[in-house]
Formats: C-alpha cells, structure tokens, sequence
C-alpha cells in the first residue's frame, strides 16, 4: 500500500462524515501490519463534546474486530489550507493502539497540495499508554 493508497482512503472516508455543525469534515486511514486498511470518518452530535474524530473511530472498530497491534501508518485529512494533524485525544488514542503492537506509525497529515510526515513519537513526545503502567 503506498502513501496515495493510504491518503485516498482517507479522502474517501472524509467524504462520509457527519459534520453538519463545523462542516470540517475529517477522514483517517489507518494501515495494520497484516495490510489492512481501516478508515474513520468524524461523527458529531449536537451536544458538541460528544462529537467522535476520525481516528478515534478507526481505532475502536479496530479493537472491536480484534485486529490488535501492528499499526504501521496513518493517514488524517480535512479541509483547509495547510495539512491536518491528529488532535491531542487522537494521539494519545493512536498511542495506546501503537503500544499495544510495539510500533511508532508514521502519520501522513495531508492538506490539499502537501503532506507532512511525522513520527508519532514526535506529535506526543513521553507518551503516557499500557507500558506505563506496568
């Protein structure tokens, strides 16, 4: 799967989000080591703090289908002018996620005409997740 691969899903998860009070709409995709492709689209709700990210959606079908571990690679796109980044909630989502398969995913944040690669050590530098506990 190459990068466009992964920012295409996204794009087309965007397509499908339920952002009818920001109309900002967001699309992730995330790749798992097994080369499954995963997507979330944001899901708001009238009372805005239960409004859902894309990513937070992708991982929880993620977890609910047991697909545990191995996360290789994001990809998180919206509107706007300038690449999107994961949200702090997001990251440390996308954390726990990570740390449960022992990666450190890059995160393709996409804007219209560039996309920025990073680490996602390097958006949530000394994570807090599982490892912490122990």
């Amino acid at each position: 799967m190459t990068d466009e691969d992964l920012i295409a899903a996204a794009r087309a998860a965007a397509a499908k989000s339920y952002s009818p009070y920001s109309n900002f709409a967001v699309g992730a995709a995330l790749l798992l080591q097994d080369g499954s492709v995963v997507t979330g689209t944001n899901v708001e709700n009238a009372s805005y703090g239960l409004a859902l990210c894309a990513e937070t959606v992708a991982v929880a079908k993620i977890l609910s289908e047991d697909w545990v571990g191995g996360l290789e690679k994001v990809a998180v796109t919206g509107p706007g002018a300038d690449p999107i980044t994961p949200c702090g909630r997001c990251r440390q989502v996308l954390n726990e996620l990570a740390q449960l398969g022992g990666t450190d995913p890059d995160i393709l944040c996409v804007g219209p005409d560039s996309v920025t690669k990073v680490r996602l050590s390097e958006l949530l530098p000394h994570a807090f997740g599982p490892a912490s506990l122990a």
